[in-house]
């Protein structure tokens, strides 16, 4: 499954490659073709999964709407399993809410998004298998001398990474009352930062600049996503 989605992806980021080289014809100085080729191919990408992106943020905030609905139906009923479940099929009903949507879009997403990693990870597999191809390309961007190392200031392209991820976290945070549900999101706003963080220290600087680039798309589309629900929810 990997492999499959690998040369798919792999082959969507020679197409972008292509373009770049066919259509800058000389290549900058600080930062090379595969590092644009990298910035290009993830934003497609990321529009690509839009729809789901989207569909999955409308399931989660639906769910931080029924959730509070759902405490009161299983203590209400904690004792009378089934008319707990009969009440549980009517809440989904009104409030037209599928409690396996989110699971699903997410199953869809990650094959997709590991595939991308495998990608990144190995682009002379997935991407230019011509001989010598990758070998003699320029994989420079900015201050890294070549993306296929960590990011040599350690302090850079890490640093960014967790910087978007813990803005991400913090623009998709469903404002649930639940204290449960705050406990849990507090701790993943401040514990995939940093865990991003230390893994990008040792990942190559391109798969850095992939994660980077998809969060600051992921943040931009979220930041839309809720000021037009704050504006329909406010026309209510």
């Amino acid at each position: 499954m990997m492999g499959f989605l690998g040369n798919i992806l792999g082959s969507l980021l020679r197409f972008v490659y292509d373009i770049v080289t066919s259509t800058l014809g000389t290549e900058p100085e600080s930062i090379s073709f595969y590092a644009l080729a990298i910035i290009l191919t993830t934003i497609v990408f990321k529009l690509m999964l839009l729809p789901i992106n989207l569909q999955q943020t409308k399931s989660t905030r639906k769910m931080s709407e029924v959730q509070p609905l759902m405490k009161e139906i299983q203590t209400k009923y904690k004792n009378d399993p089934p008319k707990m479940q009969e009440k549980m099929q009517e809440l989904y009903k009104e409030h037209k809410y599928n409690p396996a949507s989110g699971c699903l879009i997410l199953i869809i997403q990650l094959p997709i998004i590991f595939a991308f990693f495998t990608v990144f990870r190995q682009p002379e597999i997935y991407a230019f298998s011509d001989p010598g191809m990758y070998e003699s390309m320029a994989k420079n961007f900015l201050w890294i001398g070549n993306l296929e190392n960590p990011d040599p200031l350690l302090w850079g392209l890490p640093l960014l990474a967790a910087a978007t991820t813990f803005l991400q976290s913090k623009t998709m945070s469903t404002g649930s009352k639940d204290p449960q549900a705050q406990s849990t999101q507090k701790i993943m706003n401040y514990m995939l930062p940093v865990m991003i963080f230390w893994a990008s220290r040792s990942f190559p600087a391109g798969l850095a600049l992939y994660w980077v680039v998809s969060n600051f798309f992921t943040i931009i589309q979220q930041v839309i996503t809720n000021r037009s629900l704050m504006k329909i929810k406010g026309a209510k």
